[in-house]
């Protein structure tokens, strides 16, 4: 059972009715969302409604709310959509600007976005009256451990799947049993050449299973809450909702910067 008061249920109208492309729109905002994640487009259409919700969330709650890391992706994009963004949503929409502050980084902002994330949940749960799905809004431990991301340009770089890491001990296994037998099916001419690599790839391994177990540094992970305050990065905004103050940004829109630009503020707005 939802625990929404009358004026929470006309926002939340609002919302629903709220869209995020014209209609002679080709490219439509869930096909880029899905394009740059990598999505189906079915998950990027779950995301924009979860974002949906979040945007909720923002605009009722006293503190700050975090998002899941699937749903801060749709909010990044959001933004670079700046009228969209800071006049149809912020402005006609919810009547309140909603900054995007990324983390500054430290122990303290770490359970800082920690506890938003935590009370963000518990928030849906009661306004909604369901649990959050899991794909969109894991546990707290995977949101915040689960973000080791890096921009790869696939025109010119492969992308291949790392194995998990209850694969690691089966891989060094497999790579000991070949080193023991490669004497007895490799050419004498090529021994030592297969001994070095069969060394080398149990050395990859080791490297590869040891840094997935140490994981992020916990002081610097990838937090972003939502407050209609000031904006706390170094970025201004322009009274069209353009980042002129962000570097490689124009007032244009912004139109060709990442999540680097998400922190900046609506000026006017």
């Amino acid at each position: 059972m939802t625990d929404k008061t009358s004026t929470e249920k006309a926002l939340w109208d609002k919302l629903e009715a709220f869209t995020f492309d014209n209609p002679d729109t080709a490219f439509q905002f869930a096909d880029r969302l899905a394009r740059d994640n990598g999505w189906s487009k079915t998950y990027a259409l779950a995301v924009i409604e979860e974002y949906r919700k979040f945007l909720f969330l923002c605009a009722i709650s006293p503190t700050g709310v975090t998002p899941s890391d699937a749903v801060d992706q749709a909010w990044h994009l959001h933004l670079t959509y700046t009228h969209s963004y800071w006049t149809e949503l912020c402005t006609h929409t919810l009547g309140k600007a909603l900054q995007h502050n990324p983390t500054k980084g430290g122990q303290q902002e770490a359970q800082k976005y920690t506890d938003y994330y935590a009370y963000t949940l518990d928030l849906y749960q009661q306004k909604f009256g369901t649990i959050p799905p899991v794909d969109i809004w894991p546990n707290g431990k995977q949101r915040f451990s689960d973000i080791d991301f890096t921009r790869v340009n696939k025109r010119t770089h492969w992308v291949i799947p790392k194995p998990g890491k209850k694969s690691y001990g089966l891989y060094f296994t497999i790579i000991v049993a070949l080193l023991f037998i490669q004497p007895y099916v490799v050419p004498a001419d090529y021994q030592r050449l297969a001994f070095s690599t069969g060394l080398f790839l149990m050395l990859g391994v080791v490297i590869a299973a040891a840094r997935d177990k140490s994981g992020p540094d916990k002081d610097n992970r990838d937090g972003s809450g939502c407050t209609s305050g000031g904006c706390s990065s170094g970025c201004g905004g322009d009274s069209h909702g353009g980042h002129s103050g962000c570097s490689g940004c124009s007032a244009s829109g912004c139109s060709g910067c990442s999540s680097g630009c998400s922190g900046c503020g609506g000026g006017g707005h």
